[in-house]
């Protein structure tokens, strides 16, 4: 098998993965449909192609590389370290399986199906303050909505959503190699702020008053079979996997209807649209479009061989879009068959999204409130897009909301 490091690849700068406005998706869709591999000028390999992408999420041989970053940024120890340690991306094996047996219950299917009526609160809460026509729908809706749900999940105050959106942003941001060297001292702010929060707000609740997943963890902790750093960690993946990705993923999808009237017209007419109308967002917009894996050991890439401690970043964005696999991927058609091929938004193999179920839950309440209430969505003003190298958000979208009559 040839080694990745003596091919002869194209060479793309870091300003291709942008994405800034979809960027991303003009220069790397037409790349994707040559290339199944490029390499990263100074980095490492870009996989483009749906069976390397596949390939690399599925590797037992890679781990996370974040926290070699901050170590070789001198930071060995404290909340960020100890957060990027425990995280359940960082972890593999039987420590692994048995970290995600432990909330496995509070972000599965039964527990989101549990929580619908709870989502609908608090949409019905979110959405009647709109009172205006036009509204930035991030803060007004995207923001508070999983901020809100994910303290219900954890058994937090739902008043201190507010507070668990922030640290979300920037703790989640730990997780980017390049957030991480660019804002390390607000990621370290945010997650000594969370960790303080923890420990004193948190975890002097009584065991036997808690809810969510601190009704689970504090007997274990209050028992001695789980330490309260590892459960602190826990809560942190949770909050952190559950608040960005789910606000960013919302906001794309009212971005995407509000550029496609006639899909919009579908869910206003017939509802039973919106488990496909949330498969297909989640296939044409991932809002993980890059994820970072470091090889651990040499590693067999789909044929190719990968040399240890190689930076691989698996291209979710072009496999979701693999014309191979599904027809028209480049349009976006919630009436389309896509077959029973699975998008990677939510990853794959042993670190596939734990709270998939609960993900697709709250954008399928998400889209039932809005069409129940709007018959027509549009732009009134141009989206402001984070950067897609962790979690590819919108920090605005200003939308003008027409109700039904």
């Amino acid at each position: 098998m040839p080694r990745i490091d003596t091919l002869d690849l194209p060479v793309i700068g870091l300003d291709a993965l942008d994405g800034r406005a979809g960027s991303h998706h003009e220069v790397l869709d037409p790349l994707a449909r040559d290339h199944p591999v490029v390499r990263i000028e100074g980095l490492g390999y870009l996989l483009l192609a749906r069976r390397a992408v596949d390939a690399a999420l599925r590797a037992r041989d890679t781990s996370m590389p974040a926290l070699a970053l901050l170590e070789l940024q001198g930071v060995t120890e404290g909340p960020v370290h100890h957060y990027l340690a425990g995280n359940l991306l960082s972890l593999s094996g039987e420590e692994h399986r048995a970290q995600r047996r432990r909330v496995s219950g509070a972000l599965g299917p039964a527990r989101a199906q549990a929580l619908r009526p709870t989502m609908r609160r608090h949409l019905a809460d979110l959405l009647g303050a709109v009172t205006s026509p036009e509204v930035e729908f991030v803060s007004a809706v995207a923001k508070p909505y999983p901020a809100r749900m994910i303290a219900e999940i954890v058994g937090a105050p739902v008043s201190d959503a507010g507070r668990l959106g922030e640290w979300a942003y920037w703790i989640q941001a730990a997780l980017d190699p390049l957030q991480l060297a660019v804002h390390l001292d607000e990621i370290q702010t945010a997650a000594a702020g969370f960790d303080v929060y923890v420990r004193e707000e948190l975890f002097t609740i009584e065991p036997s008053v808690a809810t969510g997943l601190l009704a689970d963890l504090l007997p274990e902790v209050a028992a001695g079979d789980l330490d309260a750093a590892d459960a602190a960690s826990l809560i942190s993946s949770v909050l952190v996997g559950g608040v960005d990705t789910t606000q960013a993923q919302l906001a794309h999808a009212v971005r995407l209807f509000a550029t496609h009237p006639g899909q919009w017209e579908l869910l206003v007419d017939d509802p039973a649209w919106i488990p496909a109308a949330v498969a297909e967002v989640l296939r044409f917009e991932p809002i993980t479009p890059f994820t970072a894996r470091l090889t651990t050991a040499e590693l067999d890439l789909d044929g190719i061989t990968v040399p240890q401690g190689t930076l691989l970043i698996a291209c979710t964005a072009t496999a979701n879009r693999d014309p191979g696999t599904y027809d028209r991927p480049e349009v976006f058609d919630i009436t389309a068959d896509r077959g029973d091929a699975g998008h990677f938004t939510f990853g794959a193999g042993a670190h596939f999204c734990i709270g998939h179920a609960l993900a697709r839950a709250e954008l399928e309440e998400a889209l039932s409130a809005l069409a129940h209430r709007f018959a027509h969505i549009e732009l009134a003003g141009e989206p402001v897009f984070d950067t897609p190298s962790g979690v590819y958000g919108l920090l605005e979208l200003p939308v003008r909301l027409h109700p039904r009559r």
